[in-house]
């Protein structure tokens, strides 16, 4: 069934996302500069770690892309049954309309002498 594998590739995508999310936070904030070290060291550590934040990013990015993806494929997937059982319901009502009604006998108690 198509839900089923859907399901399961919504629940790796939001897995992958939070090792994303976890993999960045681990990253910390920039290293502020030393001053022992020269100023093209300082710049070249600043760059280094936006460059593997800027990556990070971007993968989180292209996850949540795949994620919303899913999600809507599985949305559409509620819809559509949505709208076969609202089917269905017209149709049973329309039968149930349509059956011709038995009139309701009363039962009446005799009294006993």
């Amino acid at each position: 069934m198509t839900n089923i594998s859907t399901g399961k590739i919504i629940y790796d995508l939001r897995k992958k996302i939070q090792e994303i999310q976890l993999s960045l936070d681990q990253l910390g904030e920039p290293v502020t500069n030393m001053p022992e070290m020269i100023q093209s060291a300082n710049l070249l550590r600043a760059n280094e770690y936006l460059s593997k934040t800027n990556e990070k990013k971007s993968e989180l990015l292209i996850a949540y892309a795949q994620y919303s993806t899913a999600l809507e494929e599985l949305l559409s997937f509620v819809f559509d049954i949505q709208k076969d059982l609202k089917d269905i319901l017209k149709e049973q009502s329309s039968l149930i309309s349509d059956s011709p009604k038995k009139p309701l006998k009363s039962k009446t108690k005799s009294k006993k002498k």
